[in-house]
């Protein structure tokens, strides 16, 4: 493996580690993690102090590095001083392409260098002007299989809808029994109003008071909004229903 360069901050490493609730569901690890990142870092002659180990346990990817707990620490840590970052993958840290990219251009600048560890068999690193080409390739890949498999879970989900199956929690106007979708007549007539109210003119925010003025229950027992009216209006679940 080629040296890296050293960041102008020295040889200090920031290790990042993140799992998502699904992840830990199915058993993945932030200690196999670690232990992997550690000895990247001992291979590669990188020192990791106590405090220069960033966790984070069941936090999803759609969080912005700097939204997230001891992401926004990873970041203020970086600007004290580190010249490597230190992650499994790129979807670890970052949520997209544009998010990655926009982010890496500005550690590049700052003259911190990022290392992912696991990319099919091999290691990429921000130090070389090829690093950094690999680096936004595969950003882009990454974000092309994140939007095939959003296009194929909401194919799935909308055959899930039309044939009535059921595909997460019971929406307004059905109740679960054993695997289908069924019917609640009386939930039903509340979409009946609420579509006829909208058809008259009526805001969605008009709706959402009448329908808490008037004591009607959501399907949480919680206040209705003007999103929650609009999801009974925009829904094509029940288009068919008996109203």
């Amino acid at each position: 493996m080629a040296k890296q360069k050293n960041g102008p901050k020295g040889v200090s490493a920031l290790l990042y580690l993140r799992v998502s609730s699904l992840e830990q569901l199915k058993g993945v690890s932030l200690e196999a993690q670690e232990e992997r990142l550690r000895a990247y870092c001992v291979m590669n002659g990188l020192q990791v102090a106590p405090g220069d180990v960033f966790r984070e346990e069941g936090i999803s990817a759609s969080i912005p590095l700097h939204k997230r707990p001891n992401g926004a620490k990873l970041l203020e840590r970086i600007c004290q001083g580190s010249g490597h970052v230190i992650a499994l993958k790129l979807d670890r840290l970052f949520r997209d392409a544009e998010d990655a990219l926009r982010q890496t251009k500005a550690w590049d600048k700052a003259g911190v260098v990022l290392h992912l560890i696991d990319m099919g068999g091999a290691s990429l690193s921000t130090a070389s002007a090829m690093g950094r080409m690999l680096l936004t390739t595969m950003a882009g890949f990454a974000e092309l299989e994140r939007n095939l498999v959003a296009e194929r879970t909401a194919l799935s989900l909308a055959y899930m809808r039309q044939h009535r199956q059921v595909f997460n929690h019971a929406p307004y106007g059905f109740d679960v029994i054993g695997a289908a979708l069924v019917e609640n007549l009386t939930e039903l007539a509340v979409v009946k109003l609420v579509r006829e109210r909208r058809d008259d003119g009526w805001s969605l925010q008009m709706i959402a008071s009448a329908l808490n003025d008037d004591k009607v229950p959501t399907k949480l027992r919680k206040r209705w909004h003007a999103r929650t009216v609009k999801n009974l209006i925009d829904t094509d679940i029940y288009d068919q229903a008996s109203q």
